[in-house]
Parts: C-alpha cells; sequence; structure tokens
C-alpha cells in the first residue's frame, strides 16, 4: 500500500513542479504588461489519513504536496501609500502646469508683456511733453496709438486667463464622465471576482485590472479603497462611497459654468443623484483650485490693474487742455457697458488735437506747453501707482509659480520612490523567475525520477513474486 501511496504523493509533485512552471511562465510573459502583480504557487504539505478505513493502515507520512492556490503578490500599505502619493502629485501637477499658463499669458518678461507696453505708453506721453506743439501731431498720434496698443494687451491677457479657465472646465467634465465608467467597470469586476471567489476560480488578472482602475480613480479624483468580503473592493472618495459591491454611484460637475460665475457659484464634483459635495483629491482638486482661487484671482487682479490705469490717466488728462484749449476728456473707456475691466478697456480717443498736453498758466493764458503730457509721464513713478501693482502682481505670481514647481518636484520623488518599493514587491523580476524556473525544473526531475524509482520497485516486487510461484 505504501508503494503506491509513493506513486500518489509523487504524482503531487510532478503537480506541483508543473503548476510553478506555469506561474513563472505566466509571469515572464507580463513582465512589460502595465498594473500586472506577479504571482506565486503557494505549496503546503498534505496529511495523511487520520481516520483509516477499516482494514487500511496509515504509513504516517503525509499524502504529498498541495498546489491549488496561486496568490498575488502585493504589499497593502505600500498598494495605499501609493495612491495618496499619485493623487498628490496629479494634484500639485495641475498647479504646476495653470501658474505656468498664467505666466504665459501675462508674457513676463517680455516685449510683448504688459510692463513694456506701459512703459512704451509713458515714453510716448513724455515725446508729447517734449514736442507739445501743433506741428508735431506725430508724437501726439503714437501716443495714441500706443495706448491702443496697451489696451489690446490688457484685453489678451484677459481673454488667456478666461480661456485657461474654460479648457480647465471642459477638462474637468470630460474626466467626470471618464471616471463613472471608471466606477462602473469596477463595480462590474466587483461581482466578476466575488462570483470566482465563491466558486474557487482563479481571478488574479481580474483584481490586478481592478486595482489597475483604483489606481486611475486615485490620480483623477483621489479615491481610496478598502477590502471587503469575498474579495470585493469598496471605492470612496473623501469619505463617500462610489463603489460598494457591485453597485456604482455616479458623480457631476455642479457649479458655475463661466469665469465670471466662479467666485458666487464655485465648480465643484457631487453625487448624481444626491448632489452631495465630494472632498476630491488628485487632478480634480488641482482643477477646481484653478477655477475657483489661482485664475479667478489673478484675472481679479488685472481687473483692478486695468480700473486703477484708467482712472489715473483719465484724472490727469482731464486736468489739462488741448490743442485747441479745451479741457481734456477721458482717454480710457469700456467698450460696452460703464465698468472698466480687463475686458472692457478701450482708447476712446481718435484726433491726437484731443491730447490734453498743456496746463493753463496762472491767471487762464494758454499755450500749448507739455506739462500735463509730463505729469502724466510722471505717473509711471508715482509710488503705489499702477506700475508698481503690477510689478508686486508679476513679483508675487512668479514666487507661487516657482514654489508651485518645487512642490512638484520633491512630490514627484516621493511617488517615485513609494512606486519602486510598490515595484520591488509586486513586480516581476527576470533573475527571480529564471531561478524559480530552474527549481521547478530540477522538481519535476526530481519527481519523475521518484515515479520511474517506484515503477522500477513495483516491477522488482511483481516479477520477483511470479518466479516465487513457480
Amino acid at each position: 500500500m505504501s508503494t503506491f501511496g509513493g506513486l500518489a504523493r509523487a504524482s503531487t509533485a510532478l503537480w506541483a513542479a508543473q503548476r510553478g512552471l506555469d506561474v513563472t511562465g505566466q509571469n515572464i510573459s507580463n513582465v512589460n504588461t502595465d498594473g500586472y502583480s506577479r504571482q506565486r504557487v503557494e505549496q503546503s504539505s498534505m496529511n495523511g489519513s487520520t481516520v483509516p478505513a477499516i482494514h487500511a493502515v496509515s504509513d504516517g507520512i503525509g499524502s504529498g504536496v498541495d498546489s491549488d492556490s496561486v496568490i498575488r503578490i502585493r504589499d497593502a500599505f505600500l498598494e495605499a501609500r501609493g495612491r495618496l502619493e499619485t493623487a498628490t502629485t496629479a494634484r500639485l501637477t495641475v498647479e504646476s502646469q495653470a501658474y505656468t499658463q498664467v505666466e504665459q499669458a501675462f508674457r513676463e518678461p517680455g516685449n510683448t508683456g504688459i510692463q513694456k507696453m506701459m512703459a512704451d505708453v509713458w515714453s510716448g506721453f513724455s515725446d508729447v511733453a517734449n514736442n507739445p506743439t501743433e506741428k508735431n501731431l506725430a508724437a501726439r498720434s503714437q501716443a495714441i496709438e500706443r495706448l491702443k496698443t496697451l489696451a489690446a494687451g490688457i484685453r489678451t491677457t484677459a481673454t488667456s486667463l478666461d480661456k485657461q479657465w474654460e479648457d480647465t472646465h471642459a477638462s474637468l467634465e470630460s474626466m467626470v464622465a471618464d471616471v463613472n465608467a471608471t466606477t462602473t467597470s469596477i463595480a462590474d469586476l466587483n461581482q466578476k471576482i466575488k462570483l470566482g471567489t465563491l466558486s474557487g476560480i482563479p481571478v488574479n488578472e481580474l483584481s490586478d485590472e481592478r486595482d489597475a482602475l483604483v489606481f486611475k480613480l486615485s490620480q483623477q479624483v483621489g479615491a481610496t479603497a478598502t477590502r471587503g468580503h469575498d474579495g470585493v473592493l469598496n471605492v470612496s472618495v473623501g469619505g463617500t462611497s462610489l463603489v460598494s459591491g457591485n453597485t456604482a454611484i455616479a458623480v457631476r460637475l455642479a457649479g458655475a459654468t463661466a469665469p465670471g460665475d466662479a467666485i458666487t457659484d464655485p465648480p465643484r464634483l457631487v453625487t448624481d443623484p444626491g448632489g452631495s459635495t465630494l472632498s476630491v483629491g488628485g487632478t480634480a482638486e488641482g482643477q477646481v483650485k484653478v477655477m475657483t482661487t489661482i485664475v479667478p484671482r489673478y484675472r481679479a487682479e488685472l481687473d483692478t490693474i486695468a480700473a486703477d490705469l484708467a482712472a489715473a490717466v483719465n484724472t490727469q488728462h482731464k486736468a489739462g487742455l488741448d490743442l485747441d484749449g479745451q479741457p481734456g476728456v477721458d482717454l480710457l473707456g469700456p467698450s460696452t457697458g460703464s465698468t472698466i475691466t480687463a475686458a472692457t478697456i478701450t482708447v476712446t480717443m481718435t484726433d491726437p488735437r484731443g491730447i490734453a498736453a498743456a496746463r493753463a498758466l496762472p491767471g487762464g493764458v494758454f499755450t500749448a506747453n507739455g506739462d500735463n503730457a509730463d505729469a502724466m509721464f510722471k505717473l509711471s513713478l508715482a509710488a503705489g501707482g499702477v506700475d508698481s501693482t503690477y510689478r508686486k502682481m508679476i513679483v508675487g505670481l512668479g514666487v507661487n509659480s516657482a514654489v508651485a514647481e518645487r512642490d512638484l518636484a520633491v512630490q514627484t520623488v516621493v511617488r517615485d520612490q513609494v512606486d519602486a518599493a510598490r515595484e520591488s514587491v509586486s513586480g516581476v523580476n527576470l533573475d527571480e523567475e529564471m531561478t524559480n524556473m530552474m527549481s521547478y525544473q530540477h522538481a519535476y526531475s526530481a519527481a519523475a525520477r521518484l515515479v520511474t524509482a517506484i515503477d522500477e520497485a513495483l516491477n522488482t516486487l511483481i516479477n520477483g513474486m511470479g518466479v516465487v510461484g513457480r
């Protein structure tokens, strides 16, 4: 009986070695598959019969090896840390890119920036002050053209900021649709994995696919995951459940759809149905911040600069007299409406004779002097003036952009370190797999040799009994 028991043990050893070679082959074939977790055969010794049947005697050695279980090699702590660092990196990436786009909108420093345009305007008024007579209308025309260029530059910057806001809103809308598709896929995979687990069917590849989708959600909205029963994975965002078992809850983008409404009705992600606001992370958090904080802040500061510029220029211009001795009028005004903003500022004067460059002499005597034009040039030197305010804003923008870029660089290093640690645990190492393959190959050869040895022993025994019988 023990001889035939040896054959049974040898067959389990052959199966275990074959199983190991199959799993090793699966690992090697997926070495470059994104999201694949290496697998390992779990081997355990099989006990012998503890309650032998009638007339049966156990040899007390055991029944071989059990190799039916194939597990994924993953570290739950590193997986959770990886999702967290991925979400943080995605948020900082969006913020850093947003500051870079704002800098590009202002075009500073450079010959096309607002600072250079303002300097040209003040220089134009200085030229008018030096050539105030009727014979030199070219200087006055040049001052008007430079003022038009400045107004157009401010409007262009405002348009660029509004376009950045709209593009961010459209990108977030598109991502929300992708998030809903992803949560539905996770819920479907939960159902398949649960059924497979209950039926004893391997679900490792399905689990890898689901984990990859959870990582994608972490990057998009800062999702976290907790394990449930029967292999189910529950997903939540900011404490709000998005996937529970095989049920997924949709999200939608609520709030302002235009830049002007972002302050009073900030864009946000909410559950649908329900309308509960989600405390999102990842890319979504960065994009929401862009639409509610970053772009509105610099858009509002640009509006303030446009209004202050118009107020300073108009006030000083109306203090002077034009070539006909008439008081100056507003040089800057809105193209539509009554409020001067970065989007509406425009030059209202077209006749160079209307430039109020002169200042009345004592006694009301009028001459074509350039005193008022010189005063307008000196607006650029005023402490706390438009130039000073604008420079302060640009310096602040540069600092914020540099900080965002530095934070992203540091966070990228942290994320890469965590990813490397995750990869060292769950990634496929070809050297290790080659070693395993050789080990299983030798184990298979040894098990096959055991079968041969038992076969020879049985042959000797049977043939020997035949000889004795004769």
